[in-house]
């Protein structure tokens, strides 16, 4: 099991995320969705990376939270070997919805680890039914990580 984090640009502001406390939720995510020999590549930015992402690869022109590019499925999975993906996460909006939920910046960057790596494994909350079985996959993995 193998999680590269990749910050851009050098001088972001990692604030208060423990970067070791990160990665290895991150790759307890991994191991409890049964991808324990995966690769994952984490992406931290700004919003106005984040922003410029989900404009070119979405076409949307706005910040967001978090965006997934999964390896899973598409052209490019036959190549992928392990790596399930790219999760991109906006420090900056992960600050504030932080601050807005009242959470540690630890928690909500691993809420949004956990919202990411779901999308790259395949689930989705385009209608309710997926919305519900996303919700609670998550609500499960949080649960477990807080222990």
């Amino acid at each position: 099991m193998s999680v590269s984090l990749v910050s851009s640009p050098a001088e972001l502001d990692h604030g208060r995320l423990d970067l070791r406390l990160f990665k290895q939720r991150a790759r307890a995510v991994l191991r409890l969705l049964g991808h324990a020999k995966s690769e994952l590549s984490i992406g931290l930015v700004d919003d106005a990376g984040i922003r410029e992402l989900n404009r070119d690869h979405r076409g949307r022109d706005r910040a967001t939270d978090v965006l997934s590019f999964s390896l899973v499925e598409g052209d490019h999975a036959l190549f992928r070997g392990n790596l399930l993906g790219d999760v991109v996460i906006s420090l900056d909006t992960a600050k504030r919805q932080a601050r807005e939920r009242h959470r540690s910046l630890d928690q909500e960057a691993a809420r949004l680890l956990i919202h990411g790596v779901l999308h790259l494994i395949g689930h989705d909350h385009e209608d309710d039914e997926g919305h519900r079985r996303m919700r609670a996959e998550e609500r499960r993995l949080s649960a477990v990580l807080r222990h």
